[in-house]
């Protein structure tokens, strides 16, 4: 070996053991679609529970991320867990907002108990309203649905409110329920979001 080689192999030894860490990756990537590890909601620091892909027969629909205060693995304890929440879902495909609205309606009735859906059933026209006021929902478009205590739960699209504010947990819950119900919208999307490898 000749000394030049010598004298590279011992710096980058020493540049080695001074404790270099190669970045941690800040993100979860699904389908193309990047979930930080970490978001503020509130004010409140909530870290990404699980992410994964809404398929329907073949194609890929929409990617979606769970965010909560502190990582569950189980339905009971999501629902329980206190603090904000975040659902983050990009469309992977364009679907008009009916058929969004849909799939939607489907999956809270499918996974919500009759007596439940009447106590929620104005929260649940109100969001039916939100889905009036976009005709498409475009690939690559972003839509967060936010539960915070004391207020409720609101929903953005491109990082724009849309609709009003609603104020009953059990709504948040059963839309919660759609992906991590009994009868979810993709059964491998609901152990994906609950975290599951």
């Amino acid at each position: 070996m000749n000394r030049r080689i010598i004298l590279k192999s011992m710096a980058l030894a020493a540049f080695l053991a001074t404790g270099f860490e190669l970045p941690a990756f800040a993100a979860t990537e699904v389908a193309g679609v990047k979930f930080d590890d970490t978001v503020t909601v509130a004010g409140k620091e909530l870290k990404l529970n699980g992410a994964g892909i809404r398929t329907k027969v073949i194609f890929k629909v929409y990617a979606a991320g769970l965010y909560l205060a502190e990582k569950k693995s189980t339905v009971a304890d999501v629902l329980a867990v206190p603090g904000p929440r975040r659902v983050a879902i990009t469309m992977l495909r364009e679907v008009s907002s009916d058929d969004f609205g849909k799939a939607f309606m489907d999956g809270l009735n499918a996974n919500t108990e009759k007596t439940e859906r009447t106590k929620i059933l104005p929260q649940t026209m109100k969001f039916g309203e939100v889905f009036a006021q976009i005709q498409t929902l475009k690939k690559g478009d972003q839509l967060l649905l936010d539960w915070t205590p004391g207020e409720g739960t609101q929903c953005y699209l491109n990082a724009k409110k849309i609709g009003e504010l609603m104020p009953d947990q059990a709504f948040y819950n059963a839309v919660l329920r759609i992906w991590l119900g009994d009868k979810p919208a993709d059964t491998s999307l609901k152990p994906a979001l609950l975290g599951e490898k």
